[in-house]
């Protein structure tokens, strides 16, 4: 990955912050120092790798704004990156991140990851938005939890 999670998020928080007068800087500064939520969910999918990248790029694509799609030259790997709102009033960003591995020639695996920062009122924005993208993900490929 080119950027890491906290990174994309103090950024987010920084362009949030230039948006509504504050100063881009401190609250990067800000942002930085704040907890990160993290919440994780696997699911195997009945479908070759090819048409789960397919299908976790445009759920994920739905979600949020593309950062990064890094495929790994195997033909078996590929990583999707977006950036999604949640939180109260959709002002919390969050890293949303797809993992799909080729599992066999009719299956693949997905793993997903969503970040966000967290502040003293606790939101559970990470994890809202991975259960969230997951149903999402599970209806479009028809896959089963791990």
């Amino acid at each position: 990955m080119d950027q890491s999670e906290d990174q994309i998020l103090a950024d987010e928080f920084a362009a949030l912050g230039g948006v509504v007068g504050g100063s881009g800087r401190l609250v990067r500064v800000v942002a930085k120092l704040m907890r990160k939520e993290v919440h994780e969910i696997d699911l195997l999918v009945p479908l070759p790798f090819d048409d789960a990248v397919e299908r976790a790029s445009g759920v994920l694509g739905k979600a949020g704004r593309a950062i990064e799609t890094v495929p790994v030259g195997s033909g078996e790997d590929e990583t999707i990156r977006v950036v999604a709102t949640g939180g109260a009033g959709g002002m919390n960003p969050i890293v949303v991140t797809a993992r799909v591995l080729k599992a066999d020639e009719d299956s693949s695996e997905i793993w997903l990851r969503a970040a966000a920062k967290e502040g003293l009122i606790r939101q559970r924005a990470a994890e809202k938005t991975a259960v969230r993208l997951a149903a999402q993900l599970s209806k479009a490929t028809g896959a089963d939890r791990d």
